[in-house]
């Protein structure tokens, strides 16, 4: 059974509409109010009083006890205090049941009649999102290079996932991933599998980077933290309508489209890159590539070159006209085809570098034509 009686002993609130018409109503709410107020500080005044007093025995109550225990002082006197001072401890317990009956027994009214269980303020703040606009090249390449070395193995995890379930799970307890980054690094590795010939694989990975752009869209429209819109994103996905599972599909398409058509032209660069750079590693002292110099040289120098003939070297080099012979000398040392005696005195007279070369060539007795004459 219930007990109502509780509240059958309520104090009239101060806020009271029946009065007696000859009274002013605001002056008796003020006098009630303060009444109130009054019998409320006095009895929290006897509490507090009674709180003292019991300390205040207690302290000696030990007091006593500890002398009693170690024999000091006359025996007689501390058993007779110490039986005093049990005395007063029961009758201020005695005291302290019937304070409480008391303030069990008072009125309730609209300061007691409740209290607030606990007292909590949370105010929702949306998460400062980093402004990746304001960040320059370098700074991002170093935030994501970060980012990749920290979490490398979660992301490729979480890449070689597929059902929505398991990716949503994954998310939820690695939600460090719902990034600009994450999308990033999933983007790259699908151009370097495709680069790779593991179209399969790519397509596979595709997939999940797709689902993370999707969510990062989402937050970037709600304008919300991302990591809030991953059990939305996923739940909508599973039952989600024929319109939009269309469009899903037909990012996936498009996203692996555009990675298979900048496969073509990262590989074609790379390619051109290697080739650069191996006609740079062949340049000669001055510059020239040897395998062009060659093309144009006339057809009875490339069969020099090609016999690797001294001899037949300077009876070609004779035939020519000497500014022709000069030019075409000049540049086959120049692109390392010829490498001439290193020995050679070059400072005895007044002789241009052009004519040395010249007669070098045709006084040439040991064979230092350059491996790389073809």
């Amino acid at each position: 059974m219930v007990d109502y009686s509780k509240w059958k002993n309520i104090e009239i609130s101060d806020d009271e509409d029946e009065t007696h018409p000859n009274i002013d109503t605001p002056s008796l709410f003020r006098w009630r109010h303060q009444a109130r107020t009054e019998r409320m500080v006095e009895m929290e005044r006897e509490k507090q009083t009674l709180m003292d007093e019991q300390k205040k025995v207690s302290d000696a109550l030990k007091e006593v006890r500890q002398k009693v225990e170690r024999n000091e002082g006359n025996v007689s006197e501390l058993q007779k205090s110490l039986a005093e001072l049990e005395a007063k401890s029961k009758a201020l317990s005695l005291d302290e049941e019937k304070l409480k009956t008391k303030e069990k027994l008072a009125p309730w009214n609209v300061d007691t009649i409740s209290k607030p269980g606990f007292a909590k303020t949370v105010i929702n703040k949306k998460p400062e999102k980093e402004n990746y606009a304001n960040l320059s090249e370098e700074e991002k390449s170093a935030k994501m290079k970060k980012f990749v070395e920290v979490n490398e193995k979660l992301l490729k995890q979480y890449g070689m996932l597929r059902k929505f379930d398991d990716s949503k799970r994954f998310l939820t307890n690695n939600n460090q991933l719902v990034c600009e980054d994450t999308a990033n690094y999933l983007v790259i590795w699908c151009l370097n599998l495709e680069m790779e010939g593991k179209s399969e694989l790519m397509g596979h990975v595709a997939h999940q980077c797709i689902c993370m752009q999707f969510i990062l869209e989402s937050a970037k429209q709600l304008d919300v933290d991302p990591r809030a819109c991953v059990s939305t994103f996923f739940s909508r996905i599973q039952v989600a309508d024929a319109e939009y599972k269309v469009q899903f599909d037909n990012e996936i398409s498009a996203f692996k489209d555009r990675i298979k058509a900048r496969a073509v032209v990262k590989l074609q660069e790379a390619a051109a890159e290697a080739e650069e750079e191996e006609r740079l590693a062949r340049l000669g002292p001055g510059g020239l590539d040897p395998a062009e110099v060659f093309e144009t040289l006339p057809e009875v120098l490339q069969k020099c070159f090609e016999s690797r003939d001294i001899a037949m070297l300077q009876e070609a080099i004779t035939k020519l006209p000497e500014a022709e012979a000069k030019y075409h000398m000049k540049r086959c040392i120049d692109s390392g085809l010829w490498v001439p005696d290193a020995n050679a005195d070059k400072t005895t007279d007044d002789k241009s570098e052009d004519d040395e070369l010249y007669e070098e060539a045709i006084d040439c007795e040991e064979p230092t034509v350059s491996s790389d004459s073809k």
